[in-house]
């Protein structure tokens, strides 16, 4: 099940997985990716569509289109509980970390 496969994410998966928050094809995903980030993240081709095949073979995304601009995706209801999962995740982590380091 994904659950087990995608426990953490990392960061060019979560970002990737932001992004498809709405219908964005391989070179807009790059792009934002790139911007939101202001740079520090830049998925390589081979990186982005790895991660694409993963995240549409676990039902995470699907394919809504494809034009001269390429393949479209979007997430999944699964998806979107992941990414949501992952949020709560790091949220805690953040919590963990303040609550044993206040000045």
């Amino acid at each position: 099940m994904a659950r087990d496969q995608f426990q953490t994410l990392t960061e060019p998966m979560y970002y990737t997985l932001l992004a498809l928050g709405q219908v964005r094809n391989g070179s807009e995903i790059t792009s934002w990716v790139s911007q939101i980030t202001n740079g520090r993240i830049n998925l390589a081709p081979g990186t982005l569509y790895a991660l694409l095949a993963q995240f549409l073979e676990n039902d995470l995304i699907k394919r809504v289109d494809a034009d001269k601009k390429g393949k479209h995706y979007i997430l999944t209801e699964e998806g979107k509980t992941l990414l949501k999962e992952e949020v709560e995740r790091l949220k805690l982590l953040i919590s963990n970390y303040e609550d044993n380091f206040k000045k």
